[in-house]
């Protein structure tokens, strides 16, 4: 009915930027895109909000059938990016709409690598996502780079593992090429980030990995154990000084040990097992001479201070007023 009267322009967006076409593919309204697309004033491949047209709506959202409609015209780009750089398949990946993205990639228009605006491609997207199946159909593409960095240097395998993703972060380490200690920008390795959030699963299946350095210091001078012992994530630590090649006391660049950061945020059951390793000392001031016992004695945290001086540890100073 609406249709009908003269005043009605079945093309124009609203004052934010979406077409009726565009808020139908989103909603997947079959019917409602069906007609529309029927209409000779209506672009089938008009970008609407942020630049996404129907089709990456469509896709964004899962709606298989509304994508098909869409593909079905000749107007339509299937590999057509929005603002951000982000193509159907981008949002198809990302969301895990797995025959949506076979669909897709049928299409040879469409690159199963393109990155966007970020430098994430799909299957970066489809890694922080947790989509496994979608990780693996991806992968199965000969164009796809299982170890493409995006703008920050972060890597597909980095999403995963950053997010706790068991599944892609195996599938991933499975394929020849993919680096399992490439470092981003900040110089922090997926263990780094695995060890600041206390993801034990993920890090023992990295750690079985020869290739990577389990002392690695970032940028920061911050190595594993001191991300997990700054967060006091005792699994992790105990993980970690099993082996024979990290180093329980290496300080980062502003001199604070592990045992520091333990101390500081008052995780004594990670203070304990540091203080087991010999090569640990209590006494090590950082660059502004703070040992860890200062540290606790501040927090006035009795229990850490005894289990500190019990090893000998320094008399803490009073701070600087």
């Amino acid at each position: 009915m609406l249709l009908e009267q003269q005043e009605v322009y079945p093309d124009e967006p609203d004052n934010r930027r979406g077409t009726p076409l565009s808020y139908a593919a989103s909603g997947g309204h079959e019917g409602v895109v069906k007609i529309l697309l029927e209409l000779a004033g209506v672009s089938p491949d008009k970008h609407g909000k942020f630049g996404q047209t129907p089709l990456s709506c469509a896709a964004m959202r899962g709606h298989e059938r509304v994508v098909n409609m869409l593909l079905g015209r000749q107007e339509v780009n299937p590999d057509n990016p929005d603002h951000d750089g982000r193509t159907p398949l981008s949002y198809a990946a990302g969301n895990g709409h797995e025959r949506i993205v076979k669909i897709l990639l049928d299409r040879k228009e469409v690159s199963p690598d393109k990155p966007d605006n970020r430098g994430q491609t799909p299957l970066s997207c489809a890694s922080w996502g947790g989509h496994e199946g979608t990780v693996k159909i991806l992968l199965e593409r000969e164009e796809a780079t299982p170890d493409k960095p995006d703008n920050n240097g972060k890597t597909p395998l980095w999403h995963a593992a950053r997010y706790g993703h068991e599944g892609v972060v195996k599938t991933l380490l499975e394929r020849e090429g993919v680096n399992p200690d490439k470092p981003g920008n900040d110089g922090k390795t997926p263990l780094c980030y695995l060890a600041q959030y206390g993801r034990q699963a993920v890090i023992k299946m990295l750690l079985d990995r020869k290739e990577v350095n389990p002392d690695r210091s970032d940028d920061d001078g911050q190595t594993p154990l001191s991300h997990a012992a700054s967060g006091g994530y005792e699994g992790v630590v105990e993980m970690l000084l099993r082996r024979e090649d990290v180093t329980p006391d290496k300080p980062d660049n502003d001199g604070r040990t592990p045992l520091f950061y333990a101390a500081r945020n008052g995780y004594t059951g990670v203070v304990k097992l540091l203080l087991k390793r010999g090569e640990v000392n209590p006494r090590k001031p950082d660059n502004r001479g703070q040992t860890p016992l200062m540290i606790a004695s501040w927090r006035r945290s009795q229990e850490l201070v005894k289990l500190l001086e019990s090893h000998k540890a320094e008399t803490p100073a009073q701070p600087e007023a």
